[in-house]
């Protein structure tokens, strides 16, 4: 990226900050609250504002992130799960930022699939419709059939959307390495190590190829269950930016009219979403991260159990062992109450310093928790009671774990979802069981018996060399031994001759000492 686009690109973003009245607020924060008589004296200031600029500050951030694009726009979403680091309004208005952009031509979509497979449209498929389903920022959907009269759907990434993407992420670098050294809080955030995550995600999202594998994971995972449906992978038309896969048809997952039209059973849709996602984070390890209600459908060919359909699988995440099993401790100690444990394993993490005293961190988390869980249990909110966990340890000096962004942004998409579907979701019971069984599966029997099942094969199959090894360690142990024994000797040695040189270096300096004394008594 040249000099003069980036300059370019920073300026677009100040005319937009300036036009949305995004600057009052940024002159407010403490970083820059110094410098406010300066800024009152700026030009575009000695209007009156307009209207747009009076709108509520939450409001006029969406709707910059909206008109900046897609990297802003995605960036919004996933700052909406840190309410760690946002206000409450500020929070609840990103989660209201969408993907819908204008489309681009259904003709230029046409020649990016005819040059990535080298053949006309018309020879890959029997009707292609040149009208897209759906536009995002990062790509559009069009329906189409294949030869064979599959219908399918086939995805076109935009074009130089990877360009736009990589400069914005260059600016982005810039800005967070200054709040870095500038901000008091930088260190503890970690904007840096938050960007180098977002930048990780999103670019991810330009492989539609990687999006395709993803895909089959899950589908595989999920393999004759009740529970998800994930379309299939037309492997043979796939390439890094056109991905063709089956289409699916259901019930928008927001169109609750709809839903209700068809009688479906919301209560078990809402439990059925959150043991989803349990099932992906604490048995699957491998999490669809992108879960808002546009990329969700509801298969209503059986109401009473209904199942859901998931599309767009451009971002998946997982968890370090450390990590889940960070997480699973902590919301087993949740549920037993035990608020020292949850104390223990924030230190035991290091995302706290170890310096800090678990008996003062065990009194600010029971005082965040015991209120909530004075409430009806339909009342209680996961996802708010790990964040607020997180506001708590900010006076500890906790650190921002980047790696967990996407499990916080699923998990309050997936909680928010349940309790729109049902209101009186249990989330706590629902949830309970997972958590539960990866402990016992962790630290219990069932974590004996399957290390048994794992190592049982490699035990058997070195058994025969069993007796060549053990001779081999005696021989070993020996060697060892006796060169132990060698080096003791060695060292015994050396420590008799410093001894003797030791008495011999006394012995010299006294005699010089009484010589030089004679000396001194002689000629005197």
């Amino acid at each position: 990226m040249s000099l003069f686009k980036r300059l370019w690109r920073l300026f677009t973003i100040l005319r937009i900050t300036i036009h949305y009245g995004l600057d009052e607020l940024i002159f407010s924060t403490p970083l820059l609250r110094s410098a406010g008589t300066l800024y009152r004296l700026l030009p575009w200031n000695w209007r009156k504002k307009s209207e747009l600029a009076q709108r509520p500050r939450a409001e006029r951030i969406r709707r910059a992130l909206e008109e900046l694009g897609p990297v802003f726009i995605k960036l919004g979403q996933m700052l909406s799960t840190r309410r760690d680091l946002l206000a409450d309004d500020i929070a609840d208005e990103l989660q209201r930022l969408q993907d819908r952009v204008p489309p681009f031509p259904g003709a230029e979509a046409q020649q990016l699939i005819e040059t990535a497979f080298k053949q006309p449209v018309a020879t890959i498929f029997r009707q292609f419709e040149a009208e897209p389903m759906a536009s995002a920022s990062i790509a559009q959907v069009h329906a189409a059939t294949l030869w064979d009269d599959t219908e399918v759907v086939v995805k076109v990434l935009r074009p130089g959307i990877e360009k736009t993407i990589r400069q914005d992420i260059g600016l982005m670098y810039t800005l967070a390495g200054l709040l870095e050294r500038l901000w008091t809080e930088g260190k503890r955030l970690r904007p840096l190590a938050v960007v180098q995550e977002y930048e990780k995600t999103i670019l991810d999202e330009l492989d539609l190829q990687r999006e395709a594998a993803n895909a089959s994971q899950l589908r595989r995972n999920f393999e004759g269950s009740a529970d998800l449906y994930v379309p299939q992978i037309h492997w043979d038309y796939v390439r890094p930016n056109v991905m063709v896969l089956e289409r699916i048809r259901g019930i928008p997952v927001g169109d609750i009219a709809a839903l209700q039209a068809r009688g479906i059973n919301f209560k078990r849709l809402g439990e059925r979403g959150v043991e989803i996602f349990f099932t992906q984070v604490f048995h699957h390890n491998f999490f669809h991260a992108d879960m808002h209600p546009g990329n969700i459908f509801v298969d209503p060919a059986t109401p009473n159990d209904p199942r859901y359909l998931a599309v767009d699988f451009g971002i998946v995440g997982t968890l370090s062992p450390a990590d889940q099993r960070y997480l699973a401790e902590n919301f087993h100690a949740f549920f037993n109450r035990d608020y020292k444990r949850v104390a223990e394993l924030h230190v035991e993490s290091g995302w706290v310093p170890a310096q800090t005293r678990v008996e003062e961190f065990e009194s600010a988390i029971r005082s965040v928790c015991e209120p909530i869980f004075q409430q009806p249990i339909s009342q209680i909110s996961f996802g708010h009671l790990l964040l607020r966990l997180f506001q708590t340890a900010r006076r500890f000096n906790m650190e921002v774990q980047p790696q967990l962004v996407l499990l916080q942004k699923t998990l309050l998409n997936i909680e928010g979802l349940g309790r729109q579907l049902y209101p009186d979701l249990d989330l706590w019971t629902t949830a309970k069981p997972f958590i539960q069984r990866w402990v016992d599966e962790q630290v219990g029997v069932r974590a004996l018996l399957r290390g048994v099942r794992y190592n049982l094969p490699k035990f058997l199959e070195n058994l025969p060399a069993g007796p060549n090894l053990f001779y081999d360690l005696m021989q070993q142990t020996q060697r060892n031994q006796l060169k132990m024994q060698w080096e003791s000797q060695q060292l015994d040695a050396l420590k008799r001759q410093m001894q003797r040189n030791h008495r011999t270096l006394v012995l010299t300096v006294l005699l010089g000492a009484l010589l030089i004394a004679g000396a001194l008594v002689f000629f005197r």
